[in-house]
């Protein structure tokens, strides 16, 4: 029992935080408007530091759990309610909510308070999906987040922002309809509920099983994404602020992971592993293939969004071999991707902000007038390559090792995005950085300011600690990672 609601001060906090900073929507008032975004993310951050360290690492249940009556007619609940699978997730989300209201401070100089309130109610929003115990309630935060990362791509973003917010919007959109359809069956199918604890006792037939696998597909894949359903997340990446690609990265593309986690297989157990060889080869392509396109990009952040659905595929491929290193090793994966993959749009960030290209081409000789941040930004390339001592190697090396003992063809197939991951990485570091300053813009610039500094610092900190160190995160996602394989493992025929 808990003294504080932490859950839903998670959720709150921010969301109510970004109503408040809307009061100063006038430019004039920006400073103040970046202030208080500066202190509700913050808040936001500190109110979940209690999830983890008042979490029990030995139980598989859920802890902090709140419940209330919602929608009475449909029998549908405020619950919440977090395991060593989801408490990771809202603390890394709030976290990173910190860096881009920091990673903003100087760059947005029209509306923005309406910037800082669209990340503030994200960031609850998406604390909300992953806190969800009422698949109602879960629907409900799913759309509604769709909601700010359209305005933010589709007013700060780039020249084609509006086709590349409508493109996200309707890909995300189309595919959560079918999980609405599987909910409302699932709901009649368990005499009246939406509570998740409801659905993952249900007994369903193979053909209901399978439908229901393919309908939370759907949707989960788009938001992960896996090919071929991937096309909609360069373009938002391109088109995105600064501010966007690092949510969208770093946050956003972890829910459809998550949703295959919390719904498919524990509600669907025997569709997921009988679905698992198509799941396994769609990851696959993923790694592989997608590895290659990144290779040839000559837009920088087109490059790492590339190289974010390559990583995700070593997720999904995590999730669906089925033993204990492959999941463990995908979550791992999961978190890391969020401090990697911030970290990269926020150093492709600072430079647009100097030079407003992101053209491979237009720079070279960067670490001549940009020694520290050529420094910080080599640390987070070896990160995105899977360079060991760095958290990019933690979940891969794991992910790798589990999908072998599965199947070595499949490890071996797996491994190679480690060659492709620094084959595109480093090559387009060392387009962008080595070499003779050739460019008067380049010689130009001038390096990374204390505000720049911090946030690369922090992020700097996370991705070195938990490379040399996994433990405090590992450590409480083993007893809910055994009791969903053994769920799975037990199926429901």
């Amino acid at each position: 029992m808990t003294s504080l609601p932490y859950l839903s001060l998670s959720i709150w906090i921010p969301i109510l935080g970004g109503l408040f900073t809307l009061c100063a929507h006038s430019d004039r008032n920006a400073p103040i408007a970046r202030f208080m975004g500066l202190f509700f993310s913050l808040a936001g951050f500190l109110i979940t530091l209690p999830l983890y360290s008042q979490f029990d690492a030995s139980s598989s249940t859920m802890q902090f759990v709140e419940r209330t009556s919602w929608i009475r007619y449909f029998n549908a609940h405020y619950s919440l309610g977090v395991d060593g699978i989801s408490m990771p997730f809202v603390i890394l989300n709030s976290f990173v909510t910190v860096i881009v209201v920091l990673a903003c401070w100087e760059v947005i100089q029209e509306k923005v308070a309406q910037y800082i309130a669209a990340f503030l109610i994200m960031s609850g929003l998406m604390n909300g999906i992953f806190a969800a115990q009422d698949g109602l309630l879960f629907y409900v935060f799913f759309e509604a987040s769709l909601i700010p990362l359209y305005l933010a791509i589709g007013i700060w973003g780039g020249p084609n922002r509006v086709y590349a917010a409508i493109k996200f919007f309707l890909y995300t959109l189309a595919g959560s309809l079918l999980m609405l359809l599987a909910f409302i069956y699932l709901f009649q199918q368990s005499q009246g509920s939406f509570d998740l604890a409801d659905w993952h006792v249900l007994k369903l037939d193979m053909r209901a099983q399978t439908w229901i696998f393919w309908a939370f597909l759907a949707s989960f894949a788009v938001k992960v994404p896996m090919w071929p359903v991937h096309t909609w997340l360069p373009d938002a990446h391109v088109e995105a602020p600064t501010g966007g690609s690092v949510v969208l990265a770093a946050i956003a593309l972890k829910l459809g992971a998550y949703g295959l986690l919390r719904f498919s297989l524990p509600i669907v157990p025997n569709a997921s592993q009988a679905m698992a060889p198509i799941m396994i080869a769609l990851s696959l392509i993923a790694v592989i293939y997608i590895g290659f396109v990144a290779i040839v990009q000559t837009d920088m952040k087109k490059l790492v969004a590339y190289s974010s659905i390559s990583h995700m595929g070593f997720v999904t491929l995590g999730f669906f071999i089925f033993n204990p290193w492959g999941m463990e090793g995908a979550l791992v994966q999961m978190v890391s991707h969020g401090f990697v993959s911030a970290a990269m749009f926020l150093c492709i960030g600072v430079l647009y902000d100097r030079m407003h290209s992101r053209q491979i081409a237009d720079y070279g000789g960067v670490v001549n007038v940009m020694p520290k941040f050529a420094a910080f930004f080599m640390l987070f390339s070896m990160a995105n390559a899977g360079l060991p001592a760095t958290s990019g190697f933690i979940g891969e090396f794991w992910v790798i090792l589990g999908a072998i003992k599965f199947n070595f063809w499949v490890g071996f197939a797996a491994a190679t995005t480690l060659i492709l991951g620094a084959a595109y990485t480093l090559w387009m570091y060392k387009r962008v950085i080595f070499g003779a300053v050739a460019n008067a813009r380049v010689a130009a610039l001038t390096d990374i300011n204390s505000r720049e500094g911090v946030f690369l610092a922090v992020l700097a900190v996370c991705v070195l600690a938990m490379g040399l160190y996994p433990f405090p995160i590992t450590e409480v996602m083993h007893a809910s990672v055994a009791d969903l394989l053994k769920h799975v493992a037990t199926g429901k025929l």
